[in-house]
């Protein structure tokens, strides 16, 4: 590990000695490039330096116990010698999660796909309430988001809805949240006040470079059709909408959201590679052993990841047992409570694969 962490502090210096090169500084690309690099180990040099200075000291408070005859200075000594030895424990286990590898795949943008599940128009309720949550906390995070396509349900929930987020580790955070979502709950039309239980889907794909997915155009099949609001109400008078059918896969992705045929061809592209990504990426991860495959983020779309119980005020991430009785503030867009858990249980799981 320490031959490792100083391999990172020389190539550290390397990159500040680069970065005050007036020829390089004038590359405002390569300055992008190495500023990036070096951001990316700063937490992990900055506290290997920390590590560093309390190794010295702890060094020094033996030496002074060995050879010291003063009492009072030796009893300082160990004093001081075993809170810095709790302090070096804490930081060696500090660098041991910053040399993880981070997914390369955290720093992209995504989007988001929510469908009503099992439960009929309770379903599509819910997975209106799970739209609205996402989009506080992306207005939360600053990030930016755009709707893809809607399929309303009429009162006031979705059969389905696809949007993009964009902005700084979207993936990264927002990864964990494929999968099922449980609610249980009385349905607003439930006379007799029994409580039922519904689902909805949630798919979060990053965003591929166009080098990574190529769609060819002979791969495609695209028809366009007149655009229509709930209760086939026209929307317009022009044939805007575009549903695009990728051949080899069968893959059908239609977008009307925009008044502008080549914008929802766009928007409609964007979601066919981001699907396309995922499978190769879904195809790469089957290939893993069973033991080294992460349950936590391998974005499995139909395992039951969450459950929402309005009686109890609760939610409940089954991955890892973990439970919050504040339903009322996580609808509200604070879920950032329930992801930091799940970093937390991911990076103790890739810590110890990697033992």
């Amino acid at each position: 590990m320490f031959e490792r962490l100083e391999k990172i502090r020389k190539r550290y210096e390397e990159l500040n000695q680069q970065l005050s090169d007036p020829v390089i500084v004038s590359d405002p690309k390569k300055v992008a490039s190495l500023s990036k690099e070096r951001s990316e180990i700063d937490d992990i040099v900055v506290t290997y330096d920390k590590y560093l200075k309390i190794h010295k000291n702890i060094e020094d408070d033996r030496e002074i116990i060995h050879e010291t005859t003063d009492r009072e200075f030796r009893e300082l000594a160990q004093t001081e010698l075993e809170e810095l030895e709790l302090q070096e424990a804490e930081l060696i286990e500090k660098l041991k999660v910053l040399l993880i590898p981070k997914d390369p795949r955290d720093s992209r943008n995504v989007i988001m796909e929510i469908r009503a599940g099992t439960g009929g128009d309770e379903a599509g309720l819910f997975a209106g309430d799970l739209y609205r949550m996402y989009q506080r906390f992306i207005e939360n995070e600053g990030w930016k988001m755009e709707i893809m396509e809607v399929n309303s349900q009429g009162i006031g929930g979705f059969k389905e809805i696809i949007f993009s987020v964009s902005g700084k580790d979207v993936y990264g955070k927002l990864k964990y949240e494929s999968g099922v979502h449980r609610v249980q709950r009385v349905p607003v039309t439930e006379a007799s006040g029994r409580i039922h239980t519904s689902a909805a889907t949630v798919a979060v794909l990053p965003e591929p470079e166009e080098v990574e997915i190529q769609i060819a155009a002979n791969e495609i099949k695209v028809d366009v059709y007149r655009s229509s609001g709930p209760g086939g109400q026209s929307v317009n008078t022009t044939d805007s909408a575009v549903r695009i059918t990728h051949i080899p896969t069968g893959m059908v992705v239609t977008c009307q959201d925009e008044k502008s045929q080549h914008k929802n061809k766009a928007k409609a592209l964007t979601v066919l590679r981001a699907r396309l990504y995922e499978k190769r990426i879904a195809e790469e991860n089957a290939k893993v052993t069973a033991e080294r495959r992460s349950m936590i983020s391998t974005g499995d779309r139909s395992a039951k990841i969450r459950t929402f119980n309005f009686p109890q005020n609760r939610v409940t991430d089954h991955r890892i047992n973990f439970t919050l009785y504040q339903l009322d503030r996580i609808l509200e867009g604070e879920i950032s409570p329930l992801i930091e858990q799940l970093q937390l249980a991911e990076r103790a799981e890739k810590l110890k694969s990697n033992e």
